[in-house]
């Protein structure tokens, strides 16, 4: 019986081979590697499907975050407020402009940023606030704004799982003052590397964007600012702009495999994670939680079957942060998350029988968590 991975990229390459491979030749023949046509092409064809302002390509996710912080002046003495429960890029992004991470805890049915806990943490020193939308799932946007309106800050969208999700109709960055996006490639939208991209309101912010992901140019050879080398290579433009118009069936198919899931794991007690009303998610992943989490991975990794844990280990209670925290730190929710959460199979490109395989191989196994 064949394995069923956690992301099938090989059937989804499978089945738009052609359009990749002449998405690549176009680039190796007119031998035009960095930015260029192909970025400016995907950044456009982006933009208008997310219904975005602006939009700009650059290096990945991570990097996406600090320019953005870079673009809004933020650094040594600020504090950016955001959540321990997610990748530890999020954090490490704002460690890398000098910031300081205000980590704050997640709501147990969403698990993404409570405005209340937002509030809570602001303080003189606070410049902006980054929700995660993890998962796919778009957070309490209504509520974050309300917080950064009253308290005149930044709200920086953390959206590198969220392509094209939407919250209230409008789909996540067509509403956002910026909002930064990855396409790791076991994104809903994923390049051949890494690669990310930026999206925001603003023109004179989106300008001092592009000119920071590349040296801080304003003319070839002439730089009036300092930026850095954090621009997309032209590879990764075209595969991102030929894989765009797939991208709403791929999520639609990730959207009923979800339905599968809850359908037949939910009714036994299972808890995974919940979309409130107006909100849709792009369901990047799917996690559920169980209360005996490693039986559970050894068995369905035994079985063939690519679970994995998203994420294991709070960056709060990270060894990089110790240092870097003035006290040890308690988030309940979020520590009780990392400890029974699981990850199951969940692409564009699986099967219904595969499906049905990881639910009955779940079941066999998994305990649901008891509080």
């Amino acid at each position: 019986m064949t394995s069923i991975p956690l992301v099938n990229l090989r059937r989804q390459y499978a089945e738009i081979r052609p359009v990749m491979r002449e998405a690549v030749e176009k680039v190796l023949e007119n031998q035009m590697f960095i930015q260029g046509l192909p970025v400016a092409a995907f950044a456009e064809a982006f933009r208008a499907a997310l219904g975005a302002n602006h939009a700009i390509g650059c290096s990945n996710g991570t990097s996406a975050i600090e320019v953005v912080l870079r673009a809004y002046g933020i650094g040594p003495g600020d504090e950016v407020v955001t959540v321990s429960h997610t990748f530890f890029a999020t954090v490490e992004a704002i460690l890398n402009v000098g910031a300081t991470p205000v980590m704050v805890d997640v709501d147990a049915a969403t698990h993404t940023m409570l405005p209340a806990a937002a509030e809570a943490a602001v303080t003189p020193r606070t410049r902006a606030i980054m929700p995660v939308h993890l998962y796919g799932m778009p957070c309490d946007l209504d509520g974050l704004r309300a917080v950064a309106q009253k308290h005149g800050l930044l709200l920086l969208e953390d959206a590198a799982q969220a392509h094209l999700a939407r919250y209230k109709g409008r789909t996540i960055g067509s509403d956002s003052d910026v909002a930064t996006f990855s396409f790791y490639p076991g994104k809903n939208l994923g390049a051949y590397g890494d690669a990310g991209a930026i999206v925001c309101k603003d023109a004179v912010i989106a300008d001092r964007i592009t000119r920071l992901i590349d040296h801080g140019r304003s003319g070839k050879y002439t730089h009036d600012m300092v930026g850095s080398n954090q621009r997309m290579d032209a590879l990764q433009g075209a595969v991102l702009a030929a894989k765009l118009p797939f991208l709403a069936g791929w999520n639609a198919r990730r959207k009923a495999v979800v339905a599968r899931y809850n359908t037949k794991l939910e009714p036994t007690g299972f808890a995974s994670q919940a979309a409130p009303a107006g909100v849709e998610s792009a369901h990047h992943l799917y996690v559920i939680q169980v209360q005996n989490r490693d039986e559970t991975l050894a068995a369905l990794n035994a079985a063939g079957i690519g679970a994995g844990i998203h994420y294991p280990v709070p960056i709060h209670q990270q060894e990089a942060m110790f240092p870097l925290l003035p006290k040890p730190l308690a988030l309940p929710v979020t520590e009780r998350l990392a400890r029974h959460i699981i990850s199951l199979p969940l692409c564009g490109a699986i099967t219904d029988d595969e499906v049905d395989r990881v639910i009955a191989a779940f079941l066999k196994v998994a305990r649901p968590v008891t509080h």
